[in-house]
């Protein structure tokens, strides 16, 4: 059985499983097992508490850009009123300033057709003062038809102004 190299495998292997028994190996085998599972655990459990973090993150991030969308969205609704509403009193501004230069230009016209008329009235009057004062003095002649002619005259004006 000396001879046999089994059998010294064999007692090599039984002293190094005595050697490791009384060096409680199993013992520190199993410590270092456990210890490399708790820091596993450990890990996963940070992994996990990651993971719900980043999950509660986006949907923080997704419901901040719902309501920046949803912001957004009443600012041009906002600005387009405030856009419709400009156009509108523009609109009717200028129609008031239409109106009111038109009615400025009629007033200007009546003023000028008023004026013009009596500037024709007074040229008429002038005229047939004149083409009366000639009629008269052609047909009548001396001092009496001076003095007619001039209170004649005098009453006309008096009564045309």
């Amino acid at each position: 059985m000396l001879d046999k190299p089994e059998f010294w495998v064999g007692l090599a292997f039984l002293i190094f499983l005595g050697i490791m028994a009384y060096v409680k190996a199993p013992a520190l085998i199993g410590k270092a097992l456990d210890d490399r599972a708790e820091q596993i655990r450990k890990t996963l459990d940070e992994a996990r508490k990651l993971r719900e973090d980043a999950q509660a993150l986006l949907a923080d991030y997704r419901r901040k850009h719902r309501e920046a969308d949803e912001e957004a969205k009443a600012i041009i609704e906002r600005a387009r009123r405030d856009a419709e509403a400009f156009a509108e009193e523009t609109k009717r501004a200028l129609s008031e300033s239409v109106e009111r230069r038109t009615r400025l230009a009629e007033e200007k016209i009546a003023r000028a057709e008023a004026q013009a008329m009596s500037e024709v009235r007074a040229a008429a009057v002038d005229l047939a003062i004149g083409a009366a004062e000639r009629i008269v003095r052609d047909r009548v002649a001396g001092p009496a038809g001076a003095g007619l002619i001039e209170q004649s005259i005098r009453d006309l004006k008096g009564r045309l102004s």
